[in-house]
């Protein structure tokens, strides 16, 4: 594909090569007036995809020698919140300025918003990365580990900020945001019999719900998979901040963690439980972290639109590698706790 994407009727996401110089010399001339003249050498679509439409851009500044890469990520007049979990490109921004900006965190670089007045969507420009790599694809094998002492600091340092005025735009989750995913999932599951228990344990979380509301509360990421994290030269980078909320930090461990061997698993705990807190984690830790991996299950089984294809009008499940991994996930959380009858099996 042509590094000139210019909107064309194949490419209708993405502003033409004028309309991108304008908005992107806009951001950068705001400190730097002599940056106002902005070339652009190369674009591309980002190939790993994401919620929004994004693209790698290759620019140079006014007198500047060196070239610049760029991530930008362009907001869609239709957005889908998921149920009030996710937010939209402007959201995520003021997580990038109000939050991981002022901490000085190793997420990509926040070089700001620009509002495009044509298309009316805002973009979201940040550094961009060359040689990272999704912490859940890197070959080194302390990838995951560095990722929950990561979160682990940062959990430790954004607990702090909570009575900050600043974050009054965060969402909160409360008990009618917990209730939902387990309604939805079981309104979707309750009509296969041979996944019977999924409806059972749906009921069965819902009295678990005060672990998660009285566990310590920060700014938790909200999707913290390893491939949501940009792992380049031993650093964490995590970016896609469009689901921060204020929550137990223990779902972000919960969400790192899924699906990977107990070996791994474990010692994530401990580097997590060790970088938050030093003294020892609190009373009710692991609890909170069942708990935890049992709604992030239920979060993802209970997205109506991500679930749509593969379980409406189907006499059963079209059992996808992701639709297994989290039944499985929650058939094992349920098991942990005791909560699933000992004849039944996750049907995969």
């Amino acid at each position: 594909m042509s590094n000139r994407l210019r909107g064309s009727p194949h490419t209708p996401r993405y502003p033409s090569q004028k309309r991108l110089a304008a908005g992107l010399a806009t951001i950068f001339s705001t400190n730097k007036p002599e940056n106002g003249d902005l070339a652009i050498l190369a674009r591309k679509p980002n190939p790993l995809g994401s919620t929004f439409p994004t693209e790698i851009v290759k620019c140079r500044l006014r007198r500047e020698r060196s070239t610049l890469g760029l991530f930008v990520k362009y907001g869609t007049k239709k957005f889908d919140g998921v149920h009030g979990h996710r937010g939209n490109v402007s959201y995520e921004s003021k997580v990038y300025h109000e939050i991981l900006q002022p901490l000085h965190t190793s997420s990509p670089s926040f070089y700001g918003v620009y509002h495009d007045k044509i298309g009316h969507i805002p973009w979201l420009v940040l550094e961009y990365l060359p040689d990272g790599t999704p912490a859940s694809w890197s070959k080194d094998p302390k990838a995951m580990i560095r990722s929950a002492r990561w979160i682990g600091k940062f959990h430790a340092t954004s607990e702090k900020l909570l009575l900050s005025p600043r974050l009054r735009f965060l969402r909160r989750y409360d008990a009618n945001y917990y209730k939902g995913w387990a309604r939805r999932t079981k309104q979707q599951f309750s009509r296969f019999d041979r996944l019977s228990w999924i409806p059972d344990l749906c009921d069965e979380f819902e009295k678990l719900i005060p672990q998660l509301l009285s566990a310590p509360l920060t700014i938790i990421h909200g999707e913290y998979f390893g491939s949501n994290i940009i792992y380049q030269n031993g650093t964490s980078h995590p970016a896609d901040w469009q689901s921060a909320a204020i929550a137990p930090g223990e779902i972000d461990l919960a969400s790192l963690t899924h699906s990977w061997p107990t070996q791994i698993v474990q010692r994530c705990e401990r580097e997590y439980c060790k970088s938050r807190w030093p003294s020892g984690a609190p009373k009710g830790f692991g609890e909170t972290l069942d708990v935890a991996r049992f709604y992030m299950n239920l979060r993802w089984l209970g997205d109506t639109t991500l679930m749509a294809p593969l379980l409406k009008g189907q006499e059963r499940p079209i059992l996808s590698k992701n639709l297994k991994k989290f039944i499985k996930g929650l058939y094992d959380a349920g098991d942990k706790m005791g909560l699933v009858r000992n004849d039944l099996a996750p049907v995969l």
